[in-house]
């Protein structure tokens, strides 16, 4: 029988970076949430820590680990604070990994080590205001001429695209187009680096979020961007298949960040439970309490061998699409689910912002929704089953 118990190497990576979310991140949350400033103090120590380079070879300045170790720091750091989470998960695997995936040799020599480090950050360019869930919808265009792309368009919701240290948004774009025997138009997308100092980039203002307001997220505009014809990352026309292969990672990681919210709802209903107390005992004590808690608990464990699983999978290099999808959704729920169960816990307490559940409650909903719906991911599933 499969084990699900981890290796000492994976268990002491968890456990520093459980120390290090209670210790060093969940003090100051609340701070950043009420300010929506960016935790640039919190992320130069994750930097310090290697985190930014778990999944990288050390040849390119990387720790060396893997995709899973990846996913165990995010689910430590989701328990108390998934804008932290985010812009970490953000910053490997939509950040840096297409280039460790896709990237030739020099590309990865120039911005790998630098990304790993977590001295500068990346991002991936590929939400439009008319392309989220269908991306075949992009209309962000790069024309090659004279040795240069250049680019035009806008781009939505970019992560980590907007901070003092971020350098580099991998873009997708149209870069050219087929005519089907049917008549219909097929887009040639292709992905391409864009350093954030280059003329005609700019990142908007960020935006007003329900949650995670510690992340830096802001709308993109690329105004006759001219990069080097070398900054077309991976095969030309292969952008559209790559950046799939990109999410199917990604939510494995995001599956981890759900995870450790969820789990953090119900560490913090359990601590409450037991300290609260109303009409003479610790309400912990009444059924009606402890069968909520009780079900958050059994959705968490349940999201997390859902995670394990879709990584083993990635790791032993077997099919991972639809594990991933389940994973996904399944945590995204239960983080949801768990985040609003939590709040009823708390009562009023779990209302007011400084309280870790009631920024989980805020935070949560994203999860259904970032990196694919839950409606792709159960469109992913069903088509696996043969719907």
């Amino acid at each position: 029988m499969a084990s699900f118990d981890l290796s000492e190497d994976y268990q002491d990576l968890s456990n520093t970076v459980r120390e290090f979310a209670d210790e060093v991140v969940a003090p100051v949350s609340a701070k950043h949430d009420e300010e929506h400033s960016f935790p640039y103090e919190v992320v130069s120590q994750m930097a310090d820590m290697g985190l930014f380079g778990l999944p990288f070879p050390e040849e390119f300045g990387g720790m060396g680990g893997d995709y899973f170790a990846l996913a165990l720091a995010l689910e430590q750091l989701g328990r108390v604070d998934q804008s932290v989470a985010i812009t970490l998960e953000a910053g490997v695997s939509l950040g840096a990994m297409p280039i460790h995936r896709f990237g030739n040799t020099a590309q990865k020599e120039e911005w790998l080590p630098l990304l790993a480090s977590g001295k500068a950050l990346a991002g991936f360019g590929l939400t439009e205001p008319e392309a989220g869930s269908d991306a075949g919808g992009t209309k962000t265009t790069a024309k090659l001429g004279g040795g240069e792309w250049v680019i035009n368009g806008n781009k939505e919701f970019i992560t980590n695209s907007g901070t003092d240290i971020t350098k580099l948004v991998t873009v997708t774009a149209v870069t050219g187009q087929d005519e089907r025997a049917d008549g219909s138009i097929k887009k040639e997308i292709s992905t391409i680096l864009v350093p954030t100092n280059t003329p005609g980039f700019t990142a908007e203002k960020a935006y007003n979020k329900v949650g995670w307001n510690g992340s830096d997220t802001h709308p993109l505009t690329l105004n006759n961007v001219h990069v080097p014809e070398a900054n077309l990352l991976g095969t030309q026309g292969r952008g559209y298949a790559n950046f799939l292969s990109i999410l199917d990672e990604g939510r494995i990681a995001i599956a981890a960040l759900a995870v450790g919210a969820a789990q953090g709802c119900v560490d913090q209903s359990v601590k409450y439970a037991k300290e609260r107390s109303a009409f003479g005992q610790n309400i912990g004590k009444y059924q009606a309490i402890a069968f909520k808690i009780a079900r958050m608990e059994a959705r968490a464990h349940t999201a997390r061998l859902a995670y394990y699983d879709a990584a083993a999978r990635m790791l032993a290099s077997k099919p991972f699409k639809t594990q991933a999808a389940i994973a996904k959704m399944v945590a995204g729920e239960a983080a949801m689910d768990n985040a609003r169960d939590a709040t009823q816990v708390f009562g009023g307490y779990g209302f007011i912002n400084e309280f870790t559940v009631a920024r989980h409650y805020r935070d949560s909903k994203i999860l259904e929704v970032g990196e694919g719906t839950t409606e792709v991911q159960l469109m992913l599933i069903a088509r696996e089953l043969g719907l």
